[in-house]
């Protein structure tokens, strides 16, 4: 194999082309950027990056170190991937051939589906999306956010935290409801209700109107009304699959791969937030948005094509920073047969072990870094959990692992 190409720039793009090298892989690597700016880190976009707008502080890497570890980073946007040639079509008109192909092409937003269209609601993916907004926040003293996922939960907490008046409209009758348990949900709810957010839950946005400047109202289908000055939405994204499926490649909830990331063409992989993939931790195929899981597929491609081919089967974590607390989760959210309550709400240190079918599935971490970092090892050795233990405060938790795992006296965190 002498040519890889990767299209994104992202994390899992940017992750994947440095892995071949530290797996010494020496033919050429090209990164297809389709941004203009350098690479960069997409969550400070909604919490430091927000306040400093210092773009240095979230490079994936030094602007030397493509050079430095021989990978060509081209500035473009693939149009085409011609399977029969082996090569991608840029929109400059640049051709690009390919021994391997990695598609890490992330996701696309869901956008605001109301009568008058989403003129004048704003977004928060990319770097440009940062800095529009950054741009806007001095002038603004009211905000509506549409959605309380973690996107909207970290926008509206940074907000608040500046004086604006914050209201937060979502379809759902909880805030983070797919992503959290009911005990979560509610404490960050109160948190940031406690900082002056506003909730609007279980209901939508009917409609929205524009006024002079850049005032809007918004009104929901409860029928109330929210007047605001800045409109953001966080209503999830959509895997970008169209490039993968006009190239024939099968598609679904993401690009289809194997347990090796391998898509249904041999000569092609898919990595990261447009990935549908095999997980042991599920019990179907998954598509997962983190960090987390783009770094450590990127990682698994990069083995493969070097010769160390391992099925994917990392624990999926995840991470939001919203105001003063961190929430941290370990394995899948779903549906549980037991949960288990560990520490104090009240206190604000709290973690909720979650499990089905007698095994730990997640723990979701409230300003308890170790308990998370716990978890992640617990799901990960796929043993079968003792909830009463999980629930026993006076067992410390990095003393869960060697509860659960007998005979393992060295565990260690």
């Amino acid at each position: 194999m002498e040519t890889i190409v990767i299209l994104g720039a992202g994390h899992a793009g940017c992750q994947a082309a440095f892995a071949l090298r530290e797996n010494g892989f020496r033919g050429r690597v090209t990164l297809v950027n389709g941004e203009e700016a350098a690479p960069y880190q997409r969550p400070p976009l909604s919490k430091g990056y927000m306040k400093s707008g210092r773009r240095d502080e979230i490079l994936l890497r030094a602007e030397t170190a493509f050079a430095d570890h021989d990978i060509h980073l081209v500035s473009g946007v693939a149009e085409e991937i011609d399977r029969d040639r082996q090569q991608v079509r840029l929109g400059t008109g640049d051709a690009l051939p390919y021994d391997h192909l990695i598609l890490a092409v992330g996701t696309v937003n869901r956008r605001v589906s109301v009568p008058a269209g989403d003129t004048g609601v704003h977004y928060l993916k990319s770097l440009r999306d940062a800095d529009i907004l950054r741009g806007r926040l001095p002038q603004t003293r009211r905000v509506a956010v549409i959605g309380a996922g973690f996107i909207g939960l970290e926008f509206a907490a940074l907000t608040a935290a500046q004086g604006k008046t914050v209201e937060v409209v979502d379809i759902g009758t909880r805030v983070m409801a797919r992503a959290t348990s009911e005990e979560v949900s509610d404490f960050f709810r109160h948190r940031h209700q406690d900082a002056g957010v506003r909730f609007h839950l279980g209901q939508g946005v009917a409609e929205i109107f524009r006024h002079l400047g850049n005032r809007a109202t918004l009104l929901t289908t409860a029928g109330g009304e929210i007047e605001a000055d800045l409109v953001v939405a966080g209503i999830g994204v959509m895997p970008n699959t169209e490039l993968a499926a006009r190239a024939g490649l099968a598609v679904d909830n993401g690009i289809v791969v194997d347990t090796y990331l391998s898509t249904t063409d041999p000569a092609i992989s898919a990595i990261g937030d447009c990935a549908q993939f095999p997980s042991p931790h599920a019990a179907a195929p998954i598509r997962l948005e983190s960090v987390q899981n783009a770094n450590d597929h990127a990682k698994c491609v990069a083995r493969r094509l070097t010769g160390d081919r391992r099925p994917y089967a990392a624990v999926p974590w995840f991470w939001s920073d919203q105001g003063s607390d961190k929430l941290q989760i370990a394995g899948l959210p779903g549906e549980a047969d037991r949960q288990v309550l560990r520490g104090d709400p009240e206190r604000n240190r709290f973690s909720v072990f979650r499990f089905r079918n007698g095994q730990l599935a997640s723990v979701e971490s409230v300003n308890q870094p170790a308990e998370h970092m716990v978890a992640r090892r617990l799901i990960g050795s796929r043993s079968e959990t003792l909830a009463d233990q999980a629930s026993d405060a006076a067992v410390a938790a990095k003393e869960l692992l060697l509860h659960l795992q007998p005979g393992n006296a060295h565990a260690s965190v």
